[in-house]
């Protein structure tokens, strides 16, 4: 796994270095002007509820969505766009995201602030940016299970070949993106209020992420088909950790942070703090394989796509090695013995895309399986059994991390319950082994009029740790819809204006009891040059 990640790696590295020194296709033509095209947003939402906010009206809004009975926010920000500086080998982005909430996590949200250069095709970013996910529909996709849309975005230095970059070579049917960041978690506190230190928190934890993606295809010959191929990778390492010591106190563990540790996130390897005779890698290691094969006719367009998990080894290559010796050579690998694991967890997805402006444009259906997680069993090889078995993965859950969730919610996929439902002042996944089924509609039929549905099922069985005494199930549904005010008796400050009602429910037990919640949103969009 070291060898692969690495040459992945640096092809995503040096693809960006090569792209930022090609001939460019376009030409500057007028001074820069790091001032032009900033965009403003403001925003107002509210919500009620009975019982919790519903799955669907919380969850892959990036964070900013609370559970409680009664929230809302008023929300400000100015973007400029790297776009704005399309056509120049050099462009300039930046943002400032500010949200003041009712009933949140937070009484304040810089829920985005950052700067970013491009370089070409290259980009570097410093700070809090809200990143769409990769080869999924962010509007009716229950979610990727990696890098998700669920979460608050993490501040981070992240470099990037954002745009599918066409290989010198294979006469243009190869083309690479991809990126590799290193950021800080910031909910810290949350922790220490949510858990009141009772309970397994960590400090400043550190976080890497890095993917890269092929696509096989040409644009500019007759050929509709794509296939798309990607591996997305997160680390957790660094901080300090504390976990209850059994005796009415708190172990406290330090994380690395030298430059050892932050190669050890980049290339799998090391140890945690506190691993002896039996060592895993440093850090909580995590990602997905991710696939999607892609037919992109002049009125239609379907895909199919799988995203596969996995949280060590057995999971990511279903394979473990399982020949090791007896006795006094009890460490020493034998034999080439391999324990193959049942192809289980996965997530299979289809999206059908009609383009011209109609009522229905937009068909997406997941099926998502996490029950097997390399099976029940755990086993380390000892001096008297030298089987190894690699089961009970944990998916989001960690030993000594809190696991993957920011500020509560999941950082991947919203289907694993975020720790913010537990009730019990935990930050784990209580519920991280489940089948679901889910479907996404959307339409536009005109210009201004947009909606959306999304319903799923779920069957859970909770963790191989605290698995549920019978099956759990739930059903959650959403409809929403978006009008933009329009029309030339309206005033000039109401053109524009989007106004966004949803409506949702949750059925069942897994979200710990049947809600019913209603989400209205009004957004004003535009550039401030026109203001």
């Amino acid at each position: 796994m070291r060898k692969f990640v690495s040459v992945l790696a640096a092809w995503c590295m040096a693809a960006a270095v090569h792209a930022q020194y090609q001939e460019p296709l376009r030409r500057d033509t007028s001074g820069w002007q790091p001032m032009k095209g900033l965009e403003y947003r403001v925003e107002m939402q509210g919500g009620l509820s009975k019982g919790r906010t519903p799955l669907w009206l919380n969850a892959n809004r990036y964070g900013l969505s609370s559970l409680e009975t009664a929230n809302g926010y008023v929300r400000g920000g100015v973007v400029r766009p790297l776009s704005t500086d399309d056509g120049r080998k050099f462009g300039l982005g930046y943002g400032l995201d500010v949200v003041l909430p009712v009933h949140y996590t937070s009484k304040a949200v810089v829920q985005q602030a950052y700067v970013e250069g491009r370089w070409w095709h290259g980009t570097l970013t410093v700070g809090a940016k809200e990143e769409p996910m990769e080869l999924k529909d962010n509007r009716l996709s229950s979610g990727a299970q990696t890098l998700g849309i669920n979460a608050r975005p993490v501040p981070q230095v992240r470099l990037a070949l954002p745009d599918y970059w066409t290989l010198p070579f294979a006469n243009g049917w190869l083309h690479l993106k991809g990126h590799i960041a290193y950021g800080v978690m910031t909910d810290q506190n949350w922790q220490h209020g949510f858990t009141r230190c009772q309970s397994k928190y960590a400090d400043r934890v550190l976080y890497h992420s890095k993917a890269g993606y092929l696509k096989i295809g040409n644009d500019e010959v007759f050929c509709p088909w794509s296939l798309e191929m990607g591996l997305e990778m997160v680390s957790l390492f660094g901080g300090t950790a504390y976990r209850p010591d059994g005796a009415g106190g708190m172990e406290q563990l330090k994380g690395g942070k030298g430059v050892r540790d932050f190669w050890n996130a980049f290339l799998p390897g090391g140890a945690d703090n506190g691993e002896t005779t039996y060592q895993n890698v440093e850090g909580d290691q995590l990602g997905s394989w991710l696939m999607r094969l892609n037919y992109d006719g002049d009125w239609h367009g379907f895909s199919l796509y799988a995203d596969k998990f996995f949280e060590d080894h057995s999971s990511m290559f279903q394979l473990d090695y399982d020949g090791y010796g007896e006795g006094d050579e009890w460490q020493v690998k034998k034999r080439h013995r391999y324990l193959l694991y049942d192809f289980k967890d996965w997530m299979l997805g289809l999206e059908y895309r009609f383009k011209p402006d109609n009522w229905l444009n937009s068909i997406v259906f997941e099926y998502l399986y996490t029950k097997y997680q390399s099976g029940p069993i755990y086993h380390d090889h000892t001096l008297t059994v030298p089987d190894h078995i690699g089961g009970r993965d944990d998916f989001y859950n960690h030993y000594i991390f809190p696991g993957y969730q920011h500020w509560g919610q999941a950082m991947g996929n919203p289907l694993y319950r975020s720790p913010l439902y537990n009730e019990d002042g935990t930050v784990e996944f209580q519920d991280n082994r489940f089948a679901a089924f889910h479907i996404g509609l959307g339409g536009h039929p005109s210009d201004y009029v947009k909606w959306r549905f999304l319903g799923t099922w779920q069957e859970g069985l909770g963790t191989y740790e605290k698995p549920y005494t019978k099956k759990h199930h739930n059903v959650s549904l959403m409809g929403e819809a978006t009008y933009t005010l329009h029309g030339g008796r309206l005033p000039e400050w109401l053109k524009g204006v989007d106004v966004r009602m949803g409506v949702g429910v949750d059925f069942g037990a897994i979200l710990r009891g049947n809600n019913y919640g209603i989400q209205l949103t009004v957004c004003k969009r535009g550039l401030l040059e026109k203001l």
